[in-house]
């Protein structure tokens, strides 16, 4: 495990949540303060917020890949398909060992409804599941942006 997964895995352990682990351990590679970073990635944690969707540790680590090759011009449908061939690398990564990207999947609970949340909780899974996504999330990211 590389060092900034472990980072990611403390910030997770830490209180923030998969998304925000994994975005803010890469905000100074960008020039970018963690608080904003952080609150960039807040509502992308749980599944997009409790919504049984994306994994927020994958979706903190597209928000990165956003970051590093993205583009911000109109129109620039080169630049876009940069940016999406990383994520759909990153996607193929994470779910190689993984088996899905969806948090429903992932973390065996839906997290949709407070029964669902609550189960998980009771389970441990987030610090028996998530922690290790974030981790990996975070040292694919690292990967992908050493191959650039």
């Amino acid at each position: 495990m590389s060092e900034r997964s472990e980072e990611a895995a403390r910030a997770f352990d830490g209180g923030l949540n998969c998304a925000q682990a994994v975005a803010s351990v890469f905000a100074a590679d960008f020039g970018l303060d963690e608080e904003t970073v952080r609150k960039l990635a807040c509502g992308f944690g749980g599944g997009l917020a409790h919504t049984d969707r994306t994994c927020g540790a994958v979706s903190g680590a597209v928000l990165v890949l956003g970051i590093a090759r993205g583009t911000a011009v109109p129109g620039d449908r080169e630049g876009k398909e940069r940016c999406y061939a990383l994520v759909r690398e990153f996607i193929r990564r994470f779910s190689a060992r993984h088996g899905s990207v969806n948090c429903t999947e992932l973390v065996g609970f839906d997290l949709s409804g407070p029964r669902g949340l609550e189960a998980a909780r009771a389970a441990g899974v987030f610090s028996e599941r998530c922690t290790g996504y974030v981790a990996d999330a975070a040292g694919i990211v690292e990967e992908i942006l050493k191959e650039l």
